[in-house]
């Protein structure tokens, strides 16, 4: 248990961006909470920026100039006269720097503290810590090892196949996957080069290979009063290069049993680092149901509108609880999970073409609506999507009484979904929910790359049809290979490097 400390909060400053800034300024407009918005040059006319009650500029386009310069989030929030800062997701959001900082300029920090981000931050220590609480972890090395003493622990302690993961980052950066001895040494200086790039900080470790697992998460809340709870289980298999695009809750592949069994865990989790507001553990449950504590998000996570929609609890609501120091609005008791809720990611990236990142003007944004509909979005008719942030527009969630009812009614919605202007995955996540494997739940982390290879069908274009696709793909090749940059010169934004990065260097 934290110190326990009431704090006024009238007016909250979003350090982000997107659909996520929205969302947390409609949970500030109905708690009569004033919201101020931060944005790049890039962002001028974005929708948080619109629907926020001030907005002050930080800096060029580009995030290590903008959304993530401390100093800069820190002065805007001053000059507002802002209470507290909510991080949202990515950027500042997991950086014990940032949360220090808001500390440090008497500015409440909508999270955990910046002991707890630190601990959980640091893979090893992570893993260590959840240990001493009796927590299950992936079988591994410890970080900082030479590539011989990795070399040598592959060979006689973990075996093959294995996983080589950067320690200081996620997203799947710095990670790679070896299966035989041959290959360790060239995926350790790939990890190394990509991990220092993306994070600054080349250290890798090893972890043992869970073929067909389950990624698993749970969603944990704990007040400054030692209350810790969890809200179900969301599923998170479906992904793509580690990158989530399908997250669904609850899990078709849990009991009641071992939901409880692994809630509780969670919270043992969360409690070992004296964790206060919301975050997420993150597993992996393999063929066998046994299950490995893989991570703890210390943050809101992109998924946490399924959450929401099952339980009727408001995360980011309960968020400014907390941080206000008031107990936790629900008990574990009180927590009831109803029906089934879906959530798309939708990403400007063309599923035709290896997911190449898409840019351009919104032309026309038609959202879905109707029963149990939710979109998350931070687009709209007109909005510019650039090169410089993650490729995510919106997310589409979904909520059905059982999990056959949210499938057909996500099947629905997007179909009615459209966004022209530029490229996007509707296509990808119109083809998934067709997907025997998805709909009776028979699936796993690999299951993307191992069943979905999205590809035009031709048979049913006429010839006249059939060349003018081919002509508009090989224009969308070449506008999108004059935009491709230098690797010294690219940004760590995921969204900007990470597929360019493979398409030029595979």
């Amino acid at each position: 248990m934290v110190k326990q400390v009431s704090r006024t909060i009238n007016k909250i400053l979003i350090a982000n961006r997107g659909e996520i800034a929205v969302r947390i300024i409609r949970a500030c407009r109905e708690l009569g909470v004033r919201s101020v918005a931060v944005y790049s040059d890039a962002d001028r006319a974005a929708l948080h920026v619109r629907y926020a009650d001030e907005a002050y500029h930080i800096g060029p386009p580009s995030p290590r100039e903008s959304y993530l310069v401390i100093d800069k989030i820190i002065a805007a929030a001053k000059k507002s006269g802002a209470d507290a800062v909510h991080p949202g997701y990515g950027f500042l959001s997991e950086r014990e720097a940032f949360a220090q900082a808001c500390a440090d300029a008497d500015l409440v920090f909508i999270g955990p503290t910046p002991e707890a981000i630190s601990t959980m931050g640091d893979k090893q220590m992570a893993r260590e810590t959840v240990r001493k609480a009796g927590v299950p972890v992936i079988p591994g090395t410890e970080p900082g090892l030479r590539d011989d003493e990795i070399v040598n622990a592959a060979d006689t302690i973990i075996g093959y196949p294995l996983m080589v993961k950067a320690a200081a980052g996620g997203g799947g950066k710095g990670m790679r996957v070896v299966r035989e001895p041959s290959e360790l040494r060239s995926a350790l200086a790939a990890a190394h080069r990509e991990a220092e790039n993306a994070f600054g900080d080349g250290t890798v470790y090893l972890e043992k290979l869970l073929e067909g697992a389950r990624h698993i998460e749970f969603q944990i809340l704990a007040d400054m009063f030692g209350n810790t709870i969890y809200l179900g289980e969301r599923e998170c298999s479906i992904q793509r290069r580690h990158q989530k695009l399908v997250e669904e809750a609850p899990s078709p592949y849990l009991d009641d049993e071992l939901r409880r069994e692994m809630g509780a865990m969670a919270v043992r989790a969360a409690q070992s680092v004296n964790y206060v507001n919301a975050g997420t553990i993150e597993c992996l449950v393999d063929k066998n149901h046994d299950y490995y504590f893989l991570e703890m998000n210390t943050r809101i996570q992109v998924e946490h509108p399924v959450t929401e929609l099952i339980t009727g609890v408001d995360l980011v609501k309960e968020q400014i609880r907390i941080a206000r120091g008031r107990k936790l609005g629900i008990t574990q008791d009180e927590v009831n999970i109803n029906g089934h809720a879906i959530e798309c990611r939708i990403n400007a990236e063309d599923p035709y073409n290896n997911f190449l990142p898409s840019t351009g003007t919104v032309s026309l944004h038609l959202a879905p609506t109707g029963p149990g509909v939710r979109l998350d979005s931070g687009i709209y008719a007109g909005y510019e999507v650039t090169p410089y942030y993650d490729s995510m527009l919106a997310k589409l969630v979904v909520w059905g009484s059982d999990r056959a009812t949210a499938i057909r009614r996500l099947s629905r919605a997007l179909e009615e979904y459209r966004i022209m202007g530029l490229k996007t995955n509707l296509p990808f996540h119109m083809k998934l929910v067709d997907s025997h494997h998805f709909i009776s739940g028979k699936f796993d982390t690999g299951f993307v790359e191992q069943y979905f290879k999205p590809e035009i069908d031709e048979s049913r274009l006429n010839p006249e049809a059939a060349a003018i696709v081919a002509t508009l793909i090989a224009h969308h090749d070449q506008q999108q290979a004059s935009q491709i940059i230098s690797a010294n010169q690219r940004d760590t934004s995921n969204w900007k490097w990470v597929g360019r990065y493979e398409r030029i260097h595979r």
